[in-house]
């Protein structure tokens, strides 16, 4: 209970539980799907980051914000949906592993010298470098 100061986090699954299991059980768990599916390339790329010693990673899931499933037009928390999983990349400097599911855009990484390095205050007290 919060107001005991008392913790009641559980992980939803155990860190040595194999990826493709995790992304399963977070669609199960959470989503409340009735199974997450992948193509062989997928599973293939998750056997060989589990062999490469990421398969201890958590995974993030990417996918709408409007719906529990991957269709941005079922709202909601629908049931017993099946979730495709059609890419998964891998963030070993931030530490997970990234379940790309339905069709949505990501967002581009940013350049190396982000445009707000060029923007400035001139003499004046006017905005310079905004293009």
């Amino acid at each position: 209970m919060a107001e005991s100061g008392a913790s009641q986090f559980s992980p939803l699954y155990p860190d040595d539980m194999k990826l493709f299991d995790k992304i399963d059980t977070i669609v199960k768990r959470i989503y409340r799907g009735s199974e997450a599916i992948a193509d062989k390339s997928v599973r293939d790329q998750l056997h060989a980051w589990e062999a490469a010693g990421y398969g201890h990673l958590p995974v993030c899931m990417a996918k709408t914000q409007y719906s529990f499933s991957t269709d941005p037009n079922l709202r909601g928390a629908p049931v017993d949906h099946v979730v495709p999983v059609r890419e998964v990349r891998l963030a070993a400097g931030a530490g997970f592993i990234v379940a790309i599911c339905g069709e949505i855009m990501t967002m581009p990484g940013l350049p190396k010298a982000p445009s707000s390095e060029k923007i400035f205050l001139n003499e004046q007290g006017q905005i310079e470098g905004l293009f």
